[in-house]
């Protein structure tokens, strides 16, 4: 098996064993991105849970970008919430960075995101 790993300072680093995506033949696994802010290492809009899905959103675009490729080839995201009453408000956000066919996707809610962070949301993207 061949596989890439993919690497941008456009997106937070990963925190720990992995890599911030995976290329193998035509498909790119991206890690979970929490709403990292990947200038300050901080999560961005602590208090503002749109500010958060949008960074989450926009990590993922980027390390899509440091793999050559768009949001626009995903295939099947993964959002994690602490939080499921958010979930109207990702469904809107998505719209802005995902345009039909939608990818499928998933939603759970879970108990605890590190960093404390509301949301996190991984990706597989056809390059």
């Amino acid at each position: 098996m061949n596989k890439t790993a993919i690497h941008t300072d456009a997106a937070p680093a990963a925190i720990g064993t992995y890599s911030q995506a995976i290329r193998t033949g035509e498909l790119i696994f991206i890690s979970g991105q929490i709403p990292l802010d990947p200038q300050t290492g901080e999560i961005a809009g602590a208090d503002n849970v749109e500010q958060q899905i949008r960074q989450v959103f926009d990590n993922l675009k980027a390390v899509a970008t440091g793999a050559g490729t768009t949001l626009d080839g995903a295939v099947k995201i993964t959002v994690y919430l602490t939080d499921l009453t958010h979930f109207t408000s990702v469904n809107e956000i998505m719209t802005e960075y995902f345009k039909p066919p939608y990818p499928a996707r998933a939603a759970l809610g879970v108990a605890a995101l590190p960093r404390g962070a509301t949301i996190e949301a991984d990706a597989i993207l056809l390059a």
